[in-house]
């Protein structure tokens, strides 16, 4: 925001320039007139007439169509007071003389006009530079962040520099997760929540100088990537204007589609990062299974051939002899179901009705069509899926996708949940896929029952 001396600055600074264009109009008839003067008295007065274009034409180039004006209003009286019959006088007896005030008028508008088309479009295309610079900046600093968080940041700073104010970045969940802000005197009032959240949801600007939600100190701005809402943009300034203009609209949104490619690009190296630290895991829990089946199983078979020994002995207490017998099957039975799991199964998709999960390469179809989930709701949702049909706990759920730290907050795993049922169900208000145990956890069913309940 501009402070009042630098506008008082400006202003004085402008009026300067019209007054030395007018002046310096003058100057050139004056300069003409005394040349004129010389001349006439060597060769007479039928060429002097041609040196007043020059004060005409370099003032409506240089300084417009007022010093033009100036300049051909000037020339015409002097040419009359100094050249034509009678002399020093201002009265035109000749025609001639008529038509040549007439044409100094009509150069001074014309070549007014002409320089004035020239430079707004030297001024058009030196905005356009600028404004591709600022692009090419801005894209520029944002290529070396490499997560979500941080090119909201590197986005929130530069937008507060370019538009003089505070800005904030939101996530594209439903609460409008702060992801970033310019500093730490951002802060959001419940209206400028409630616009935010409208934004979030519709995709419409909102806030201080929009139709929508007009009583907010801020203004909002979505960010879309391929159609889709990835985060929000909020200005304000401190003075209370509105932060974008119409005038600076065009380039926000140039920006903004830049942050938005960043978002998107940030949220590919992410998942891609999680796929291959999965595939990692994978490969390790291969090993596992396999070190299990070579040499584990075979400690068992010689603890069972040990059980028949003593059965067949008869000398031992049947009722231990049966209980570890019993407890040795049902090591091995479990050992035997791990390591089963083979690449095939891991690698093959999950298919639940219409929905089918591919837990390998990190797609959620439905109907055949993709859904776009975030890194959080696609780990949810492959926790579930890993155990179909089986209730995981909150606690479960929390540490598999968030960590031990975060256990406790029940809260992200709801957010994350009522995401996936507005993605994934037909009905979100009565889920049929994704069920809530109250008190317990959630599961995901393999088959739509009759009645589900809702949570």
């Amino acid at each position: 925001m501009r402070d009042a001396p630098t506008v008082v600055s400006d202003l004085d600074r402008s009026i300067g320039m019209k007054l030395a264009a007018y002046c310096g109009a003058l100057l050139l008839v004056v300069l003409s007139t005394a040349f004129g003067l010389y001349l006439a008295s060597r060769w007479g007065n039928s060429p002097v007439v041609m040196l007043y274009l020059l004060p005409v034409l370099g003032a409506a180039i240089y300084g417009g169509l007022g010093p033009g004006l100036v300049a051909a209003v000037a020339s015409a009286l002097a040419y009359n007071y100094w050249f034509t019959e009678p002399l020093h006088t201002f009265e035109i007896h000749a025609a001639a003389d008529v038509v040549t005030v007439v044409v100094l008028f009509l150069v001074a508008v014309v070549c007014s006009q002409l320089a004035s088309s020239v430079r707004r479009q030297a001024q058009l295309a030196s905005q356009h530079a600028a404004r591709n610079a600022m692009i090419a900046g801005f894209a520029r600093r944002l290529l070396s962040a490499r997560s979500e968080t941080q090119v909201a940041e590197a986005s929130a700073l530069r937008l507060a520099e370019l538009f003089d104010c505070h800005v904030v970045v939101l996530g594209q969940n439903d609460d409008g997760e702060l992801l970033a802000q310019s500093s730490a005197e951002a802060a959001l009032s419940p209206s400028d929540l409630a616009a935010a959240s409208f934004t979030l949801q519709s995709g419409e600007r909102s806030g201080r100088g929009e139709k929508r939600a007009p009583q907010a100190d801020w203004q909002f701005h979505v960010v879309t990537a391929d159609g889709q809402v990835v985060a929000v943009v909020g200005l304000a300034r401190t003075d209370g204007t509105p932060p974008v203009r119409d005038d600076g609209l065009l380039l926000f949104e140039s920006l903004t589609d830049q942050m938005a490619l960043a978002l998107d690009r940030a949220r590919l190296d992410g998942e891609a990062r999680e796929s291959a630290a999965l595939r990692l895991r994978d490969k390790i829990r291969s090993a596992l299974l396999t070190s299990i089946g070579d040499d584990v199983k075979p400690s068992l078979k010689a603890i069972q051939g040990a059980v028949r020994a003593l059965r067949r002995e008869g000398s031992a207490n049947k009722a231990l002899v049966t209980q570890l017998d019993a407890e040795v099957t049902r090591v091995e039975r479990h050992i035997d179901n791990l390591v089963d799991v083979g690449p095939a199964e891991q690698y093959e998709a999950i298919e639940l009705g219409e929905l089918s999960i591919d837990l390998h390469r990190r797609k959620v179809l439905r109907g055949g069509e993709a859904v776009r989930l975030t890194p959080k709701e696609f780990a949810v949702l492959a926790e579930l899926a890993k155990h179909t049909g089986r209730v995981l706990t909150h606690t479960q759920l929390l540490r598999a996708v968030w960590g031990p730290a975060q256990q406790d907050h029940v809260d992200y795993l709801r957010v994350a949940v009522g995401a996936l049922r507005k993605k994934l169900e037909c009905d979100p208000a009565r889920p049929k896929l994704i069920l809530n145990e109250p008190g317990v956890g959630y599961r995901l069913v393999a088959q739509s029952p009759a009645k589900s309940p809702t949570g």
